[in-house]
């Protein structure tokens, strides 16, 4: 039935010489309007809250039903952390050696291949000897021309003293030829120096190879005329084997660092790729800068690694993790239980009766996984890891089987520990 109708109906039941329209007419009509707002608001509360209680109903132990809400929960355990500071890094050689000639010359062969590896005195590359050869003999020749000048010289001297003895001739006339005896020893010395020299440039002709290491590419071919001006040289000798990596550190890690150096320790140093997830080397921290960089607040540090599997290459970047210190026995729990907000730094504690509680925490060095509790907490107390966001105070939970809980590891067990 309309409005309309119902007004209809309201004229027609009213007495005869009673006024339609009136006082009764109004409140006729405002009744009918409120029986009908009634009506839809109690649809609409119908449709809203209708769906909810079957939800409710059929979702029966979920956690906004008040049935206990699954989490994985990890214990808490005692351990031994690494604390360690992490560096963006460059391999970087101990040696890196352009091999170039050190006399003019034609290059009769090489005895290297491209990439290969070489040890310290192996033949790299041949030079023509034969100009230097001759050279030699010539110098040779030459010295014995003049060792035959001395020798006569000191014979004169040697009769020139007899007769100035014997007052048969004049001082001078020794002494004259005393200066001709020295004049040809220096002759001989410079003869000497010559083929000394000779010699020497014939040893250059035979290259080998001043450090071990791998030879890079061929900059030369054989049959080319190469001097000592050349820039590029013949071959460059990268060593690899022990091989470093450069790294810097804050400023502010640096007094942290040198307490440990000046205590006489030897701190390791763990080489991981670019992505910091794959172990490349370890080695041990050799040397730091004398300086700190004042346009980046960093001090560089040269770690050291054996390199004997050839991992790490010259001019790879890395990440470098130096190990300063070592937190022995300290409680220690997965970094997915820490929570933030009100209370804090907290973790929900899954206490006797599955259920749960906020536990502030005061935390110490951090890793990608682990930290180091310092208190708040107790060994072999159990916080939820996973499904945390689901809990309140109080809430009730229930665990997985033994086999699906987050295993600890075993009693003083390492973690490595970045502190940035």
């Amino acid at each position: 039935m309309t409005i309309d109708e119902m007004e209809s109906d309201s004229r027609v039941d009213a007495r005869p010489g009673q006024r339609v329209g009136g006082t009764s007419h109004g409140k006729r009509r405002l009744a009918v309007w409120v029986l009908l707002l009634a009506a839809a608001a109690g649809a609409l509360a119908w449709v809203v809250f209708h769906p909810h209680g079957a939800s409710q109903q059929a979702g029966h132990g979920h956690p906004g039903a008040g049935g206990p809400t699954p989490v994985v929960a990890a214990p808490v355990h005692k351990g031994n952390i690494d604390i360690t500071f992490t560096g963006l890094g460059t391999v970087t050689p101990l040696a890196t050696v352009t091999v170039k000639t050190e006399i003019a010359g034609y290059l009769l062969n090489v005895g290297f291949q491209e990439g290969q590896m070489v040890r310290e005195g192996d033949f790299l590359a041949q030079i023509d000897p034969r100009p230097y050869q001759r050279q030699l003999e010539q110098y040779q020749g030459q010295l014995l021309h003049d060792q035959a000048l001395l020798k006569n010289a000191q014979l004169d001297l040697k009769r020139y003293r007899t007769l100035v003895a014997q007052d048969s001739i004049a001082t001078q006339q020794a002494d004259t030829q005393e200066a001709l005896v020295q004049q040809y020893q220096g002759t001989v010395a410079t003869d000497q120096a010559l083929i000394d020299t000779a010699k020497l440039n014939l040893t250059y002709c035979h290259i080998t190879a001043p450090v071990t290491g791998r030879v890079g590419l061929r900059q030369v071919d054989p049959g080319n005329y190469v001097q000592t001006s050349d820039a590029n040289g013949i071959v460059v000798i990268t060593q690899l084997q022990p091989i470093s990596v450069i790294f810097v550190l804050p400023e502010d890690d640096l007094p942290r660092v040198l307490k440990r150096l000046h205590g006489g320790a030897e701190l390791p140093v763990v080489a991981f790729d670019r992505a910091g997830t794959t172990k490349l080397a370890t080695g041990k921290l050799g040397f730091m800068d004398n300086q700190i960089d004042t346009s980046t607040g960093t001090v560089k540090l040269r770690a050291v690694f054996d390199n004997r599997d050839g991992m790490l290459f010259p001019n790879q970047f890395v990440n470098a993790e130096l190990m300063v210190d070592t937190l022995h026995d300290s409680l220690v729990m997965p970094t997915a239980a820490i929570q933030r907000g009100a209370p804090g730094t907290f973790v929900y504690l899954v206490k006797a009766d599955d259920t749960v509680t906020v536990r502030p925490v005061k935390l110490g060095p951090i890793s990608g996984s682990e930290v180091a509790v310092l208190s708040g907490l107790e060994d072999g107390e159990k916080v939820v890891v996973d499904g945390a966001d689901k809990l309140r105070e109080g809430a009730k939970v229930t665990l997985p089987a033994a086999k699906d809980q987050v295993p600890a590891p075993e009693d003083g067990g390492h973690h490595r520990t970045k502190e940035k």
